[in-house]
């Protein structure tokens, strides 16, 4: 496929693109796609383009929350606590939402809120996938129908590019690390890529037509993957090739490890299955409606793990994943206010709001759910008791209303705040490599939504530079923390 021409205004791409196949975005994102409008550049550090920022009129929602064992101390309101959550549409339009927590003046109730950041149309075709890199949610992944996966970056709100090395639909996205991404696609294979210049490190065949789900295990050594051919395969990562295979009998649809990595799901229609690291069936559980989508968690107490299962039922149904892999999961509550079903569900654990006598940050886990309602919701599973023999209905603490639009996909962004274990509420900071961006994210929030359509910084410069100086640092650092992690 030949390379497209690009102008001196497109986005920054890695030079390193030979073997990645990359379609540089040639022409603003807004001249490239019908009916869109072409974004406006401002001289002033604050932009005036209404299509770019939230109106005054937007949907936004903010919750009361629950009472938190927190105050206030000289009146001084607490920073807010921020993460990004991003949707895709059957519409092709890619919705980007900034959720805060903070404290309520004058009381020690915490409340969320939901804004939109940018909302335009990322593909021509309808997105099916979206994934966002961890530990500091710089990098940004978008699937589609259109068989390309476009990358971009979040801080420095850009396209980077589009990677075209498959040859069907995108099904899903995962980030395996930082710095490396596992794509699935309808064309019967799985793509590993490298984030430092979006190459192509492996390229997995094996699945006789299309690639459903795939799941990373925590350890990021090994990957399952499920498809149409009625299989489930395991990938050595390290190696770049397949190294265990079963027949399902069945069609599986979503697969998914558990926190730990000691169990894993496929689900299929109406049906859960629960499969230890032997690939032995311990348990099948039969839903009540059609299933969309599924997410482990731990619980905020630290008292085990639950299941998240997002149906045509309108619902997330919670199960209890007990310690004793012997004892059938059962359901022990139900995140409710949807009217459509649910087609994707997610998880971050974040801090909340302290105050400085506090001696250490509190923390929660937020779910996020995308429904073909229009609506994204944002839930506390710290409203889910910790013992309690009666079943648990769960509200949403935040809601966005996108006035109609089919949702089809969900990811949430990290923070600077990213707790690893709420139980406890102790933090890990791993965005330390944040720090080179962070003086230049402060004007970013007015106009920066401008650099997704023509690649370009405020004052016209390509970036190119500072985006080559990122690559061969940061990522650098990026690499060696995941071949030491894994080779251990």
């Amino acid at each position: 496929m030949a390379k497209p021409s690009t102008s001196t205004k497109s986005a920054a791409i890695p030079k390193s693109t030979k073997k990645a196949r990359i379609e540089e975005p040639s022409r603003p994102l807004a001249s490239r796609v019908k009916g869109s409008p072409r974004p406006q550049k401002q001289k002033s550090g604050k932009s005036k383009n209404a299509e770019n920022e939230a109106p005054a009129s937007a949907p936004s929602t903010k919750s009361k929350g629950k009472q938190k064992d927190v105050s206030e101390q000289n009146g001084t309101p607490q920073a807010p606590k921020k993460f990004k959550i991003i949707a895709g549409s059957y519409e092709k339009l890619l919705y980007g939402l900034e959720g805060t927590t903070s404290l309520a003046k004058g009381s020690n109730e915490v409340q969320f809120d939901l804004k939109p950041m940018f909302i335009f149309p990322a593909h021509v075709s309808c997105i099916k996938a979206v994934a966002a890199s961890p530990s500091g949610g710089k990098w940004l992944a978008t699937g589609s129908a259109d068989e390309i996966i476009k990358v971009w970056d979040l801080r420095r709100r850009k396209e980077i590019g589009g990677l075209m090395h498959h040859e069907g639909s995108i099904t899903h996205l995962n980030f395996a690390s930082r710095s490396h991404l596992i794509s699935a696609s309808e064309d019967g294979t799985l793509c590993l890529f490298h984030a430092r210049d979006w190459s192509v490190l492996r390229a997995l065949k094996g699945h006789k037509g299309r690639v459903n789900a795939v799941a990373v295990h925590p350890s990021g050594k090994v990957a399952l993957s499920v498809g149409k051919d009625r299989t489930l395969r395991m990938w050595d990562l390290m190696r770049g090739k397949g190294c265990a295979s079963t027949k399902l009998g069945k069609e599986g649809e979503i697969v998914r490890w558990s926190s730990d990595g000691s169990l894993f799901i496929v689900m299929s229609g109406t049906t859960i299955d629960v499969y230890n690291t032997s690939m032995t069936l311990l348990h099948t559980i039969n839903h009540p409606s059609r299933l969309h989508d599924a997410k482990f968690t731990p619980r905020v107490d630290g008292n085990g793990e639950v299941l998240l299962v997002g149906a045509e039922d309108k619902t997330v149904s919670i199960y209890d994943i007990s310690s004793d892999q012997e004892q059938l999961p059962k359901i022990i509550g139900k995140m409710v206010g949807h009217k459509n079903r649910i087609k994707a569900v997610q998880t971050l654990s974040i801090s909340l709001p302290t105050t400085e006598a506090e001696s250490r940050a509190k923390a929660t886990t937020i779910v996020c759910t995308a429904s073909s309602d229009g609506r994204i919701h944002v839930y506390d599973l710290a409203d889910l008791p910790a013992n309690s023999s009666e079943l648990a209905t769960i509200h949403p603490v935040a809601t966005y209303d996108t006035k109609g639009t089919r949702l089809t996909c969900v990811t949430i962004a990290d923070g600077d705040d990213v707790v690893t274990n709420p139980a406890n509420g102790k933090r890990k900071r791993e965005d330390n490599e944040e720090e080179g961006d962070e003086g230049s994210e402060g004007n970013e929030d007015a106009d920066g939504w401008n650099d997704i359509g023509d690649g370009t910084d405020s004052d016209g410069a390509s970036g190119e530079e500072g985006d080559k100086k990122e690559n061969e640092g940061e990522e650098e650092e990026e690499e060696a923390e995941f071949e030491e992690e894994n080779d251990e």
